[in-house]
């Protein structure tokens, strides 16, 4: 495989900002990253597997329960040659799965496999992002070591207006460049 100073996990969740993370993965590729991208079920209802190939040229890892080695991808082959696992957006779902040690996708089995930094940007409703039970799994996470950027104050897709909005791709991407040290 690939460098491992090169490659990075993007997992994509359920979250109407996905579409924004197709941005993110092609602004990864011309970084010089190669990006493998693990959608989860919920994130190819809002984009589709293909955005993410055309932009990164690398395999999309989109399968669910059970999991089918994929020429060798699997979900903890993919761990071994990473440098970052980036999670943007990340679901409400999916920061409680991360919080509790539940893998039940491949990204959730992929997260507990990995053993490098991890950076997670949540999206969601403010009032969900605001909920007590998201913000005690958010602390979990960190105190675990995972890094977070964003969410930010704005309008979110159902017109509500506070902090729970996916943090610019700019944003997102300075903050990958921190964590990996560059």
């Amino acid at each position: 495989m690939a460098d491992a100073g090169r490659t990075l996990l993007l997992g994509v969740t359920g979250s109407v900002a996905a579409f924004r993370a197709v941005e993110l993965a092609s602004a990864l590729a011309q970084d010089g990253w190669r990006v493998l991208t693990i959608m989860t079920e919920a994130a190819r209802e809002f984009v589709q597997p293909l955005s993410f190939a055309a932009v990164t040229r690398q395999p999309v890892l989109t399968y669910v329960d059970p999991p089918q080695p994929l020429g060798g991808l699997d979900h903890t082959t993919v761990t071994r040659d990473a440098a970052l696992l980036v999670i943007a957006p990340a679901s409400a779902q999916t920061i409680a799965k991360l919080a509790h040690g539940l893998a039940d996708n491949f990204l959730t089995l992929a997260a507990l496999a990995f053993r490098g930094p991890v950076l997670i940007a949540p999206g969601m409703n403010c009032r969900m992002y605001e909920s007590a039970p998201v913000q005690e799994n958010i602390a979990v996470l960190a105190r675990r070591g995972c890094r977070f950027v964003g969410p930010v104050e704005g309008r979110v897709a159902c017109g509500e207006s506070g902090l729970g909005r996916l943090a610019p791709v700019a944003d997102i991407l300075a903050a990958i460049r921190e964590a990996a040290g560059r």
